[in-house]
């Protein structure tokens, strides 16, 4: 099961090894500095899981605010010949 450690940063340097077998049982390790909390270490597997959820987060704002404007009546509507008339120009090709 997930636990969080909190470590002071110190122990960066004196207990890495601990530290970072902590770490690779997936548990997540509060770095303190001057007992105020600076940073967090995770797993790789982790930090891919959280990105991974961060990136479907914001195609998900993305798709909505592109249905938003699709539905508004104000939205003018280009045909394709155009679109790649505008993107031609645009990108020098």
């Amino acid at each position: 099961m997930l636990q969080t450690y909190v470590r002071p940063s110190r122990d960066l340097r004196n207990n890495y090894a601990e530290i970072a077998r902590l770490v690779r049982e997936n548990n997540q390790v509060i770095i303190t500095n001057q007992g105020r909390g600076e940073s967090v270490l995770i797993s790789m597997e982790e930090y891919a899981r959280y990105e991974e959820y961060l990136h479907t987060r914001y195609v998900e704002r993305m798709l909505a605010e592109a249905e938003q404007q699709a539905n508004d009546p104000a939205t003018q509507w280009i045909g394709h010949e155009e679109l790649w008339k505008r993107l031609r120009e645009k990108h020098e090709l």
